[in-house]
């Protein structure tokens, strides 16, 4: 018997490429329901000079291109500050359109909150625009890491083609130590070290002109946040500081922008403080994690968006930091 022909990588390679095409085909035109795509990105001001875009409520995928996070942006005199890059390049042109259909100023600099895909694989399409990077120095660690390299080529598949082989990191042009002030033309925009709290690198901006606070991931409005391994006792210290703050507008990292913030930043508050409070009696008593996941009372959280896609794996994630913090 003949041994299997193996297939030929040139023309498996040239098949994925012209699969690409179609699928950037279809988003072009808005072809029919089979290969029908998002609608294009769009911006929602927020404030005299503050514009934002929100991503889905959803897990990330080639159906929703990982337009899953908000990004925003700020028209100042001397130029626009984009706060993320967005979930794939695709998606930062769309941005950089969006933007463009607001002012014809250029893009000076992009703020990276932190360095979750969702929040960077577009960064490449302002890096080439000549934008100065900005972001703070812990998101080194990640940026150089195998989980981010690992991360990249999977999403080369799952995300494909939004996400693809030129799709690449892009470490920041500017790392930030310690809080800073941009001024352009008499706008301040003030960007504060908030980690280690959903990453070490977090980053929020605070627009002082139209007191707009974008908040990257510290702030899920209306759904489960991811808390992964988050440091959590970092991140309730972090948005009781913002509470404090008192912003006149809050663009969370996922969600819609809230100009009531405070019930916003408490409601991930008291998540996080719940999931510490019953993973950490049971890691006390040696409880198991399925039977104290059964007894927790999710009641106030389950009939948020993706509660049952995320909440087990931030009980469970919880549940074993807080074990280790008790040994």
């Amino acid at each position: 018997m003949k041994a299997a022909r193996q297939p030929d990588l040139r023309v498996l390679r040239g098949l994925r490429r012209w699969l690409g095409r179609v699928g950037a085909l279809c988003l072009a035109l808005h072809a029919s329901a089979a290969c029908a795509a998002s609608e294009p990105v769009q911006a929602q001001q927020v404030a005299d000079g503050a514009w934002f875009v929100q991503g889905e409520a959803a897990l990330g995928s080639a159906a929703n291109r990982n337009f899953i996070s908000n990004a925003g942006f700020i028209v100042t005199p001397q130029g626009v500050v984009v706060i993320d890059g967005l979930g794939s390049p695709a998606l930062a042109e769309e941005l950089v359109a969006a933007v463009r259909r607001v002012t014809p100023l250029p893009i000076r600099h992009v703020i990276v909150t932190h360095y979750h895909a969702d929040h960077i694989y577009g960064l490449q399409v302002f890096k080439d625009l000549g934008a100065t990077v900005i972001a703070h120095r812990a998101g080194l660690d990640y940026l150089n890491s195998d989980t981010a390299q690992r991360r990249l080529v999977a999403s080369r598949e799952e995300l494909y083609p939004w996400v693809d082989e030129r799709t690449r990191l892009v470490p920041a042009d500017r790392w930030l130590e310690a809080d800073t002030v941009l001024d352009l033309g008499g706008d301040k925009l003030h960007i504060r070290h908030a980690g280690p709290a959903h990453t070490p690198e977090d980053l929020v901006v605070y627009a002082e002109r139209s007191q707009v606070l974008f908040a990257g991931d510290l702030v899920f409005r209306g759904r489960i946040p991811f808390v992964g391994q988050a440091d959590s006792r970092g991140w309730i210290d972090a948005l009781s500081g913002l509470i404090a703050l008192q912003p006149r507008t809050i663009v969370p990292g996922h969600g819609p922008a809230s100009v009531d913030p405070v019930p916003d930043l408490e409601m991930t508050r008291d998540y996080l403080v719940f999931l510490r409070k019953s993973m950490g009696e049971a890691a006390a008593n040696l409880e198991p994690f399925e039977e104290a996941y059964a007894r927790a009372d999710w009641s106030k959280f389950e009939g948020l968006p993706l509660f049952r896609a995320a909440n087990r794996i931030n009980a469970y994630n919880t549940y074993l930091l807080m074990e280790q913090q008790a040994k």
